[in-house]
């Protein structure tokens, strides 16, 4: 009898790929004698290269070798080559759309995820129709893949992709060193894809100045790679010396991992860092502008308490946060105040210590 084996398609930014994992480990451990091949781009290797042992990566370059029909034929004949038994399109976008196509001509067994996108209409329209509801998370939409594919998942099992130590600290530059007893290890990271995501910089700059006051022991890790980070944070590393600048140390996702895993709690927007600690079992305090948790975007195993948020008539307006602000004040960020995180952040320290 031929071993069943399925291929799990998920392109797009690394939060959305991240939260593919919780639900691709479960099924892993729930069908251990099923291989499943997860198809992503190249930088979410990380994620899934040691994952379970009947779990495997393959990567696409979609802007590069398998760009266009032309490409994407290609990918399909490669993928065709794996002899896969089932796949599951977990994006369900023109790319993943067109490989499903051919999948189906071939007499695969295949299943998509639903979208809601008339649920997503009602949760950002205007405050007349506006249905703040709780949509289905990315995690129950996926899992739904799967159960239509014959593999239901009785019970999500995963908890971190590191033991519950965390990861290997060792592999680390010694200027992070070994974490203190007396010292609270708490991460930010304040920039998000869209500016309707983003927590003003004045602002988030009060944050860390409170939180330096609050907790002088405490090291302050700034996370994050791009044009906004190399301007801001070497500036706040100036400020405040308790800062450190995570991508002037680090160099790869893995190490990045790492050190969340053994943060006390991490800050974040509506982004992949939220995510990316999600999947070290690290609590996030996370601060929400234009978007919503109820999109079903929050955090693998994440507090609701903990998504910072005010309660306006305009909010959310937007699903991804690319959307303009059309007041054009961004009243959604900039009414949360630095004491209201600091405070938060502040409650999740003392229920960590608490849980002890």
């Amino acid at each position: 009898m031929k071993r069943k084996h399925i291929l799990v398609i998920r392109f797009s930014s690394l939060g959305d790929v991240a939260m593919v994992v919780p639900v691709v480990y479960s099924l892993a451990i729930q069908y251990p004698d099923v291989r499943i091949t997860v198809l992503s781009r190249p930088f979410a290797r990380p994620l899934f290269e040691d994952l379970a042992p009947n779990v495997s990566f393959m990567e696409a370059d979609l802007k590069g070798e398998y760009h266009g029909v032309r490409g994407l034929n290609s990918l399909y004949r490669r993928l065709v080559a794996k002899q896969f038994t089932h796949v599951a399109d977990l994006h369900s976008v023109l790319r993943s759309d067109y490989l499903r196509l051919r999948f189906n001509m071939g007499r695969f067994r295949v299943e998509h995820i639903e979208k809601h996108r008339r649920q997503r209409r009602h949760l950002v329209a205007k405050s007349s129709k506006k249905r703040v509801e709780q949509l289905p998370t990315s995690f129950e939409n996926y899992l739904n893949v799967f159960r239509r594919l014959g593999f239901p998942i009785d019970q999500p099992s995963f908890t971190s992709i590191f033991p519950p130590e965390g990861g290997n600290l060792n592999l680390l530059p010694a200027a992070i060193g070994p974490k203190r007893s007396w010292e609270q290890w708490i991460g930010i990271a304040p920039f998000a894809a869209h500016q309707g995501k983003i927590y003003p910089m004045e602002k988030m700059q009060q944050v860390i100045a409170l939180l330096t006051q609050r907790y002088p022991k405490a090291r302050l890790f700034l996370f994050g790679r791009g044009h906004q980070e190399e301007q801001v944070f070497p500036q706040w590393q100036q400020q405040f010396p308790q800062c450190v600048y995570v991508g002037n140390l680090l160099e790869t996702m893995h190490q990045e991992l790492i050190l969340m895993s053994h943060l006390d709690v991490m800050l974040s927007m509506d982004s992949a860092n939220m995510h990316m600690a999600s999947l070290t079992a690290t609590p996030v305090v996370s601060v929400w502008g234009a978007t919503h948790p109820y999109a079903g975007f929050l955090g693998w195993k994440q507090r609701e308490d903990n998504a910072i948020g005010l309660d306006l008539d305009c909010r959310p307006c937007s699903i991804y946060g690319q959307k303009p602000c059309k007041r054009g004040d961004y009243a959604c960020l900039h009414g949360i105040t630095p004491e209201t995180i600091v405070d938060k952040i502040a409650q999740q320290l003392t229920l960590n210590t608490q849980q002890l």
